[in-house]
């Protein structure tokens, strides 16, 4: 199968090297680790050893693929959907964090879009490289809920790279679920400077599970049945499972990068204001963050 990972950063970089063991890849990404990719392949370390050799460009315009996996940070979805417009893809499939990012992917797209989540550990150390600090799963399937030909035929394809993958019927109450785990783990690492572990017990533990809780009330209100406890669970099986990692948005905070918590924490602020329900944790992670971001040096 002809596959494009538009994002090749630490997640991207990572199912894109797995893939690439079996499939014809083309890694959309950023100088220098697509110069580094070109000249001496993608090398993924840590719970894998090998090295691959996958097409990698700057530029994903006019591309042709089965299949396209987008992977960037959830604010440069619009420029990705509009990017491979111009190209001939045949369905897409989104690995991201936070919520909307299908629809946005939609609009432009005259094709299937999945929804998808991944647990997968990744950190891209340095050009040309990435890390799997901890084997995980991919979840997919179509974005509306049920059953569609087009994503067991991509949940084939993962599974054949050797990619632990299940093809989901109810995609819209895992994304809530996984907006849950995001939004109790990366906004309260990132501003605690703690790694994921550190949310098993003590203060910040608290703050998870609240943040976690809130977001569960709002999917009721959307419409998708999450428990509380289902989501406090959840988070607690994600922090354990990666105890000893860098969540991503603290990774964004100690690089000075902008966060995804729009994507996340804030869009439980804004679903939160439109149903009436009260989420004072995600109100105050999310302004917190935004504060941050607002002092921080510019790109």
């Amino acid at each position: 199968m002809d596959i494009v990972v538009f994002g090749a950063g630490s997640l991207g970089s990572l199912v894109g090297g797995l893939l690439a063991r079996e499939h014809a890849v083309t890694l959309v990404g950023r100088d220098p680790h697509v110069a580094a990719v070109r000249e001496s392949g993608l090398r993924v370390s840590g719970e894998y050893d090998f090295t691959v050799a996958p097409e990698a460009t700057t530029d994903g315009t006019d591309l042709d693929a089965d299949l396209a996996v987008v992977t960037v940070k959830a604010f440069d979805t619009e420029d990705a959907a509009e990017t491979l417009a111009t190209g001939r893809i045949d369905a897409v499939l989104s690995l991201q964090n936070g919520m909307g990012n299908e629809e946005t992917l939609a609009r432009p797209l005259d094709c299937p879009v999945l929804a998808g989540t991944a647990t997968y550990g990744a950190v891209r150390r340095e050009p040309g490289a990435v890390e799997c600090t901890g084997r995980g799963e991919v979840v997919l399937g179509p974005r509306e809920g049920g059953t569609s030909e087009t994503a067991d035929g991509a949940g084939r394809a993962l599974a054949a790279a050797g990619i632990e993958t299940t093809v989901a019927d109810d995609m819209p109450r895992r994304l809530w679920e996984k907006l849950a785990v995001n939004a109790g783990i990366n906004a309260t690492t990132a501003l605690a400077r703690v790694e994921n572990g550190a949310l098993l017990d003590g203060p910040a533990r608290e703050v998870a599970g609240d943040a976690a809780r809130e977001t569960a009330r709002v999917a009721r209100a959307e419409g998708v049945e999450l428990g509380e406890s289902e989501a406090v669970r959840a988070v607690e099986r994600v922090a354990e499972a990666t105890a000893a990692n860098t969540s991503s948005m603290r990774q964004d905070v100690q690089a000075g990068r902008r966060t995804e918590v729009e994507a996340i924490n804030g869009y439980v602020f804004s679903c939160a204001r439109e149903r009436g329900v009260s989420v004072p944790v995600n109100r105050t992670l999310t302004k917190l963050l935004r504060a941050w971001e607002r002092e921080r040096p510019q790109d």
